[in-house]
């Protein structure tokens, strides 16, 4: 059985700052993201509220592959969504692909974010 992804464009690859992050909504305003240009290129995108006190991680410092929440400087990765000890929480983390210099965030079936599984939501 084949597996039905589907595709959602957030942005164009040159209206990512590098290690700055951007605010994007999906499914008609219903998921807010934010979507990360790292120093070595990858682009990543993640929830973009911290799991302490919903703080805009698309307004944080990123380091490495690291964003820092704006409010209470919890390090969270944009690579798996996991707060770094000894905070603990997680975000959703979602899947990019980049095209024509055009990035998209996939979604497949009903659970459009991938989880880690030491998430509790």
């Amino acid at each position: 059985m084949e597996k039905l992804v589907s595709k959602v464009f957030i942005t164009k690859i040159d209206e990512l700052p590098v290690n700055l992050g951007k605010r994007v909504y999906v499914e008609d305003g219903n998921l807010e993201l934010a979507v990360f240009k790292l120093a070595n290129g990858d682009i990543r995108a993640i929830e973009n509220r911290c799991p302490h006190k919903a703080g805009v991680l698309s307004e944080g410092m990123v380091s490495g592959e690291y964003v820092f929440c704006p409010m209470h400087d919890w390090k969270i990765s944009v690579v798996d969504g996991k707060a770094q000890g000894p905070d603990v929480g997680c975000v959703k983390t979602f899947e990019v692909a980049v095209e024509n210099d055009e990035v998209y965030v996939l979604f497949d079936g009903p659970n459009e974010a991938s989880v880690p599984l030491e998430c509790n939501h």
